[in-house]
């Protein structure tokens, strides 16, 4: 699976933006998918997490109540829309997959894009 976030760009606080995470090949619909991001001097950390049918959804404390991520297989495609948003959100933002059922933690994904840098300015 290869997978392209795209979306990031700058924001003032209190705005809104909606990553888009594109994955290659014909099996994306059997892949959990994650949202982690990563701020300058900071580990990654994760943020959001959908299982393979959508069914299953976790988010970082962080973001709860802010952000919603989702997925359209017909599209091989997920989504984070991110509301309200932070100084403190400002990172670059990953999507990684993984099969079936999302986790927590960064090492569980075998696949991830590039990154797309969010900055949200205050």
């Amino acid at each position: 699976v290869q997978l392209q976030a795209y979306g990031g760009g700058l924001v003032q606080g209190a705005g809104s933006l909606r990553l888009s995470c594109v994955a290659s090949g014909r099996t994306f619909s059997s892949y959990a998918m994650g949202w982690f991001r990563q701020a300058p001097g900071k580990e990654r950390e994760f943020v959001a997490g959908i299982s393979w049918t959508g069914n299953t959804i976790y988010y970082a404390d962080s973001v709860k109540g802010r952000f919603a991520i989702s997925r359209d297989n017909a599209k091989n495609t997920v989504y984070l829309q991110m509301d309200s948003l932070k100084p403190d959100d400002t990172a670059v933002y990953y999507c990684a997959a993984r099969l079936r059922w999302p986790t927590m933690q960064p090492n569980d994904y075998g696949y991830w894009g590039q990154g797309t840098l969010v900055t949200v300015s205050s």
